[in-house]
């Protein structure tokens, strides 16, 4: 399974970089805007570093919503360096727009997926990611593994190419299931990622070893 990491904060980048897990990185505008990141120069010089940083897919959103627009602004999006794929979201000119893209060999993520009917209409439309929402269907009592479960058996039993990328994660606990469940891709807030490290039985078993070790001496 590849971890990316879901910031726009180019430290925490940095830190996932060096951790050497990191497989991509994805943002959106509401993580741009956390930084204070506005501006259309200053969002693609902000992909720019961020590509210069991280290895692999670097989802960066359209803020757009209609065909041609989307088309416009992720042609720009596109142009910013090979690594950048153009996240889409799932609307009707969003589906024709994933097509325009897959069209052209540029990489597509969609985004803000609820259903599996809404992930077959982007991978039908060529999109090389899908993104559910797992922590957002978890805020309104609907278990997000569930839809999760649902994408992979659709994608297996039609050996769709799209990749599963699991969004809106909240705890370790998404990571794990995710893995188990097999999405291809998780995207979280690197404290989910950190908190894969901690175990009490690993720092009490350190404490052990370091303290037995001094005895040595």
């Amino acid at each position: 399974m590849k971890f990316f990491i879901d910031t726009a904060n180019l430290e925490q980048i940095k830190e996932a970089q060096d951790l050497g897990i990191l497989d991509g990185v994805t943002t959106n505008p509401s993580l741009m805007a956390k930084e204070g990141i506005s501006g259309k120069e200053a969002i693609l010089n902000h992909y720019k570093t961020i590509c210069e940083i991280a290895d692999g897919d670097i989802s960066a959103e359209v803020l757009s919503t209609t065909y041609d627009e989307m088309i416009k602004e992720g042609e720009e999006l596109a142009a910013i360096h090979p690594n950048i794929v153009v996240k889409i979201p799932m609307i009707k000119d969003g589906v024709k727009a994933l097509k325009y893209f897959s069209n052209k060999g540029i990489k597509t993520n969609c985004t803000l997926i609820f259903s599996a009917g809404q992930a077959l209409l982007a991978a039908k439309a060529g999109a090389n990611y899908v993104s559910p929402f797992l922590g957002r269907l978890d805020d309104i009592s609907v278990d997000g593994m569930n839809l999760i479960e649902e994408i992979r058996i659709i994608f297996d039993n039609y050996m769709f190419d799209t990749e599963i990328l699991a969004a809106s994660i909240r705890s370790p606990m998404h990571i794990i299931n995710c893995a188990k469940i097999g999405a291809d891709v998780v995207t979280s807030p690197l404290a989910s990622i950190l908190n894969l490290l901690k175990h009490p039985l690993t720092d009490s078993g350190l404490a052990q070893f370091v303290a037995d070790a001094k005895k040595m001496d």
